[in-house]
């Protein structure tokens, strides 16, 4: 299936991606309060920024096509299951990092039609370098006005470069990477991880534990466009979107090069 996303959307879509980018560089400039939602996790100013804006630019651009926002996530089940197409949007994926100043953190914007992500734009605040693809139509990284189309890395190199979540650690996924042999490890945050390997300077991006259908759903569409997977871990099958009540993920994998063993790496795990 190729999306059907014209230039003057496209464009729309990464002006508001830009925006969305430079109001929370003013946040990260000016200092900002954490508050905490219901589930504990961290929310900040800037998240709220992005959020207006980007729900504000997409509902003037696509009047047609609903939102759904990580800050915006309280919409009934009912209401969500009809839809056969929205924008799936985390206005600031990597709030910790956020917090800590580190840089790792993107926007994230996904057009979901029929439970697949056909549409992903990923933009990094910091560099300002913006991730897109178009399902059945190519991957590409924008800096600038210089863009060039991406390709994982297929075969990948020895050792496999491997990215792990700066903030959500774990016992299993230690014991996932002692099963993958010699490997790079590579700190990286966010859903940079997804578009890392999408342009094949990554191989590998386990995920044990939850995750939120907008943390993955722009990243999926890159990495997918440039010949990569993301895959659960149960069952193997790529993540779908808005098919269930809950908005949770379960456990995946993200890989550069399908054929490499992943279900070696979770069995049991």
């Amino acid at each position: 299936m190729k999306a059907s996303i014209d230039a003057a959307l496209r464009e729309g879509v990464l002006q508001i991606a830009q925006q969305a980018g430079a109001a929370i560089m003013q946040v990260y400039a000016n200092g900002f309060d954490i508050e905490h939602k219901a589930d504990d996790s961290p929310v900040t100013s800037a998240d709220l920024a992005a959020h207006r804006l980007i729900v504000d630019g997409l509902t003037q651009l696509t009047p047609d096509i609903p939102v759904l926002s990580e800050e915006s996530a309280q919409l009934p089940w009912e209401t969500r299951r009809q839809w056969q197409r929205y924008w799936l949007v985390d206005p600031l994926d990597g709030t910790r990092e956020f917090i800590k100043r580190n840089g790792e953190f993107s926007v994230n914007i996904a057009l979901i039609e029929h439970g697949v992500s056909v549409f992903g734009v990923v933009q990094a605040p910091v560099t300002e370098v913006i991730w897109h693809a178009e399902r059945g139509g190519g991957a590409w990284r924008r800096t600038g006005q210089q863009q060039d189309a991406i390709s994982t890395r297929v075969p990948p190199a020895s050792p496999l470069r491997v990215a792990a979540s700066r903030s959500h650690a774990s016992a299993r996924t230690a014991a996932l990477l002692a099963r993958m042999g010699e490997i790079e490890l590579v700190a990286q945050g966010s859903s940079l991880k997804f578009c890392r390997i999408a342009e094949g300077t990554l191989d590998v991006y386990p995920r044990l534990g939850p995750t939120s259908e907008w943390d993955t759903a722009a990243g999926q569409c890159v990495l997918e466009a440039a010949g990569g997977v993301v895959l659960a871990a149960d069952d193997g099958v790529p993540f779908a979107y808005n098919q269930r009540p809950r908005l949770l993920n379960g456990d995946f994998v993200a890989l550069g090069d399908a054929s490499l063993p992943w279900q070696d790496w979770v069995a049991g795990l």
